[in-house]
């Protein structure tokens, strides 16, 4: 990538000019800026394109390439026929509580019997503990499934077989020093798995499990169905969208646009998109937030009970109530933002470090994660938010590309009472009387790991365009590149030397809004929360901009507009 500018706050990248690229446009007969598209997703053949832009459902991997899939059917089948208790035992965050949903819709179409546990995220935390064998023997469970957990679960395995119950674990998580010897064991992310697929969510792991089931039954034609959900939980989750996961989230949102199920259309509609096409951010940022608000703030049980209620009037009270809880969850969230931007702020701390570690005894547990997100984002370094309870610091902390967070915490593991994640997302657990050396040795290391280029935040561009390239086509071409996520974000232009047709407006006191005019072509393009951009902005400037495509819709037309995510000025 080719740097531009590096004394500019942010870093602008551009791709290396590749003979390959014309050669790829011609064979696939798309435009260069298109095939410049996929070559950056690091997509160089005719194959490989004509595998990402056209795959469906008759390209999902053969289930049981997995390893000990198998074995995990065989004894699904032998509950199912022998009517013994199941007992799926998920996760609360929105993967987990949907692998969940779909798991049991799928075991009671077969005529099993089956039951869910949750953990409460504030009084349980993350994974299968040795504490819920007794619940387990209580509810006389004779199989347990694991969904998006358990991969780490080797002393309950143990003691669960010894007491009788077989265990399965479907994760999707990177295992402990130890795999558990369980009845089967489905993670492509093992290294002695052979599945080709290695991204899966735990949602998409326990769909190549129905998958299995139903194809053995010669039930295949109902997978579909099973998609809608499972797109939901890939996008939350914010795996890679390539593979399988895109064929999931793209045949899933189609499927959304006709529902049947009584619990997703009134999510739908307390989300206000119950009559469009749904994307992968209305999921993101509507469907995903109201669903984990219920984990969030201790009622988990709520986003199950959605889907499974067949009452109308209780399923239209729980998608209000869900979204009650996600009104708390964001009001929360604003007020401990807005404090420790105010502790940031105050006490210089971006100035003066380069991670930033800030705890507070009114600090929702479950909030402060999304917030360390907001942070990171804000002021581009490593963020790790700590709530104190009871003598203790539970943390949950956020990262930039360049630093690993999980291998800060392994350097100061001495000081953790339990910490796990990966390096862009941590939550760990400490003594309070050891925060003040926890802060001192972290900081310590961010100072040696990360370099001040480290703290610009960089923006890949995929093609320099001029507006007459911006043709119908052309927008039809990027259309096929969706649905965006990790692994295949929305593509960036930069559009060099364009004019300001108009003075820009400061929108709400917080949006600049700018009417950028070039080619004799004129788009209207919103800087969202740069109302800063605006200042000293005149009719006939002249810029550069970076942005991307987006449309509104008015009056039953769709207009095209350009989100802003950078610009600079240059000389008329």
């Amino acid at each position: 990538m080719l740097n531009l500018n590096l004394m500019d706050e942010n870093i602008w990248l551009l791709p290396e000019p590749d003979k390959r690229v014309p050669i790829l446009a011609s064979e696939l007969g798309l435009s260069l800026e298109t095939a410049q598209i996929l070559f950056n997703r690091g997509i160089t053949t005719k194959e490989e394109a004509q595998k990402f832009l056209f795959s469906d459902l008759s390209d999902l991997n053969d289930p049981y390439q997995m390893d000990g899939m198998e074995e995990a059917v065989s004894r699904i089948e032998k509950a199912v026929r022998d009517k013994q208790k199941i007992l799926v035992f998920g996760d609360y965050d929105v993967d987990g509580i949907l692998s969940v949903v779909v798991f049991m819709k799928a075991i009671e179409s077969l005529g099993g019997c089956i039951d869910y546990f949750i953990p409460d995220r504030l009084e349980d935390g993350y994974g299968i503990k040795d504490k819920h064998m007794k619940m387990m023997l209580e509810r006389k469970v004779k199989l347990m499934v694991s969904v998006d957990c358990g991969i780490k679960a080797v002393d309950f395995t143990e003691k669960a077989r010894a007491h009788g119950v077989d265990v399965i674990i479907t994760d999707h998580h990177q295992p402990g020093p130890d795999i558990p010897k369980a009845v089967a064991v489905l993670n492509p992310a093992l290294s002695r798995s052979s599945y080709p697929d290695k991204d899966l969510a735990g949602i998409g792991v326990i769909f190549k499990l129905i998958q299995a089931l139903m194809e053995r039954r010669k039930k295949g034609s109902v997978l579909s169905h099973y998609l809608k959900l499972v797109s939901i939980g890939t996008i939350a989750d914010v795996v890679r969208l390539r593979g399988e996961n895109r064929i999931f989230v793209k045949y899933g949102l189609e499927g959304l646009r006709d529902v049947s199920n009584m619990g997703l259309k009134n999510l739908l509609s307390i989300c206000g998109i119950e009559c469009r096409d749904v994307t992968a951010g209305d999921v993101g940022f509507r469907i995903a937030p109201r669903l984990n608000a219920a984990g969030r703030l201790g009622r988990v049980d709520l986003s199950v009970d959605l889907f499974r209620v067949r009452d109308k009037k209780e399923s239209e009270d729980i998608a209000l109530y869900l979204n009650k809880l996600n009104s708390l969850r964001q009001k929360s969230e604003v007020d401990i933002f807005n404090q420790a931007v105010e502790k940031i702020e105050k006490n210089n701390l971006d100035k003066r470090y380069k991670m930033l570690i800030l705890g507070s005894e009114e600090w929702h547990r479950g909030v402060i994660g999304i917030v360390a997100s907001r942070l990171k984002d804000m002021y581009h370094r490593p963020v790790l938010l700590f709530s104190y309870k009871n003598g203790k610091a539970f943390g949950s902390g956020r990262s930039i590309k360049e630093f690993s967070l999980i291998n800060c915490l392994r350097n100061s593991s001495h000081l953790c009472t339990s910490y796990g994640g990966h390096p862009l997302a941590v939550g760990c657990e400490i003594l309070r009387s050891h925060f003040d050396e926890f802060r001192r040795e972290t900081n310590d290391y961010a100072d040696s790991e990360i370099n001040d280029t480290d703290l610009k935040r960089k923006i890949k561009i995929d093609a320099k365009i001029g507006f007459r390239e911006i043709t119908d086509s052309f927008l039809e071409e990027i259309d096929l590149i969706k649905p965006y996520g990790a692994g295949n974000p929305r593509p960036v232009f930069l559009s060099e030397k364009i004019c300001m047709a108009s003075r820009p407006q400061v929108l709400k006191g917080k949006h600049g809004k700018f009417m950028v005019k070039k080619d004799e072509r004129v788009f209207e393009a919103m800087g969202w929360g740069k109302k800063d951009w605006v200042e000293g902005v005149e009719r006939g400037d002249r810029a550069d901009i970076v942005y991307s495509f987006s449309h509104n819709e008015y009056l039953g037309k769709k207009r095209l507009n350009f989100v802003l995510h950078d610009i600079r000025s240059v000389k008329r």
